[in-house]
């Protein structure tokens, strides 16, 4: 781990793993979506830790300029900068993208990280359900526009966080926006099984060129994302002992971001910093391509 801070500690009752990669990221360059608070800020601050360039992409930009000066301030000589990013309007996503591709020259780590959970039903500027929106397609597409960059840099990584909660998920194709009913548990699902769908399906799309894409569980984590959920706000104010820290849920992207025997991994999902279960329909090759299919339609975009 870095020097910056002791390695956490998971308790006995929310047990996780912690990435012991000791590498170094001097002159690599990181993207981490979502990162002004939460597991995107503590991921940032490890991956600054290790000399990367971190740019931190904030709906907020308030708000990701005071996670940069912490994270300056907690890491000597940490090279970070703020970008606004807003994955519910693609005109900001590809306004984020062209920019970043006319001032940044390499891009070595992609971390999908940001997310929505739980909200009452929204659309996004595009007039999709905001889960299925944000944590999916907001992603497809700025991934497909850096896509040429990261294959540039190669070898690089990117990393989605999804869920545990895709195992309870099921692609609506036939409603994929809930127009005709809504459920915020279930739309969150849909999302997050969309996640890992669009890992193995890119991480296939990928073969042989040196880029890995790999989806993350980051567990249960003590953050804004429940904001939207009085149910498990409750639950957790009364067991807080079962919640993870920021920085326990930032273990396995870290560790999917850094570590050596990972290098050629790709396709795959991972907890704990451990390789973990994917639901059936996280496995279903007929899905993904037709995700992916739809996904293209939906954003007007062509990728082969």
């Amino acid at each position: 781990m870095a020097a910056w801070a002791e390695s956490p500690r998971p308790s006995a009752l929310r047990p996780g793993g912690v990435c012991q990669s000791t590498a170094r990221l001097d002159g690599k360059v990181a993207l981490i979506t979502g990162a002004n608070s939460g597991i995107g800020k503590e991921t940032a601050l490890d991956l600054a830790s290790r000399g990367a360039r971190v740019i931190l992409a904030c709906r907020d930009v308030e708000k990701g300029d005071g996670a940069a000066t912490e994270i300056r301030t907690r890491v000597g000589g940490a090279k970070v900068e703020v970008r606004e990013l807003d994955l519910a309007d693609t005109c900001s996503i590809r306004a984020f993208a062209q920019r970043f591709l006319r001032e940044v020259d390499h891009l070595h780590i992609l971390v999908n990280n940001a997310g929505i959970m739980m909200c009452p039903y929204m659309k996004t500027v595009d007039g999709f359900e905001m889960h299925i929106g944000v944590n999916h397609l907001g992603h497809f597409l700025l991934t497909y526009l850096l896509i040429g960059l990261l294959k540039r840099s190669a070898p690089s990584r990117i990393v989605v966080v999804s869920s545990l909660a895709h195992n309870f998920g099921w692609i609506r194709f036939h409603d994929l926006h809930s127009q005709g009913s809504y459920n915020s548990g279930l739309a969150y699902c849909q999302s997050k099984l969309a996640n890992v769908l669009f890992t193995r399906e890119l991480a296939r799309r990928l073969h042989g060129s040196n880029v890995t894409v790999n989806s993350v569980h980051p567990g249960t984590v003590r953050s804004e994302l429940m904001r939207h959920s009085t149910a498990m706000s409750l639950l957790f104010a009364v067991f807080p002992m079962f919640l993870k820290t920021p920085k326990e849920g930032a273990q396995t992207s870290v560790y999917c971001a850094v570590a050596e025997e990972l290098q050629s991994i790709s396709g795959k999902h991972f907890s704990d910093c451990a390789p973990a279960f994917v639901a059936p329909q996280g496995r279903n090759e007929e899905t993904a391509r037709t995700l992916w299919d739809v996904s293209c339609e939906l954003l007007g975009i062509e990728w082969d």
